[in-house]
């Protein structure tokens, strides 16, 4: 089972190729995504790469964390799992009913 790092303080001319292509130096790259903002599509600078083994994950985080990328030291950890938002509620009934 591969292993999912995160990739932060990326320059905006980051590309999913570019960061499979670095972070193979490690091992195998079994995936990479760079985040993209919706609306302007352009990076928001941090983005996700998943390797096949713990041992590469570990060996990028050890290599990459701190690394200058174009003038920019990448900060590359663990990724965290997605915790669902909350999206609150607007102006429905929120439990408080008065009669």
């Amino acid at each position: 089972m591969g292993k999912k790092l995160y990739v932060g303080n990326l320059p905006y001319s980051a590309t999913d190729q570019i960061l499979s292509d670095t972070f193979s130096q490690c091992g195998t790259v079994q995936s990479s995504k760079i985040i993209m903002d919706r609306d302007t599509g352009r990076s928001k600078g941090f983005g996700f790469v998943e390797m096949s083994t713990e041992a590469e994950a570990q060996d990028v985080i050890s290599k990459f964390n701190g690394a200058d990328y174009d003038g920019r030291a990448m900060t590359v950890n663990e990724a965290k799992p997605m915790v669902p938002r909350d999206r609150g509620s607007f102006g429905g009934d929120s439990g408080g009913r008065r009669y």
